[in-house]
């Protein structure tokens, strides 16, 4: 299954252990707190200041 930017980051995460390492290294440290059992990818990289689909690209080129 491909990641998409309207997943939620706990369900990717989750599903996904892997991708940890690409969320802590652009910066997206939410893992295991409130706000990733309900943000999306999109809202956390919206957040961040990260560029959603190269985001997308390194989340998915880290699981597949």
């Amino acid at each position: 299954m491909k990641i998409k930017k309207d997943m939620i980051i706990q369900k990717v995460i989750d599903e996904h252990p892997e991708t940890i390492e690409v969320f802590m290294g652009y910066g997206v440290h939410c893992i295991g707190c409130a706000n990733s059992l309900h943000e999306t990818v999109e809202q956390g990289a919206e957040l961040h200041g990260i560029n959603l689909e190269e985001f997308l690209d390194d989340l998915n080129d880290f699981v597949y």
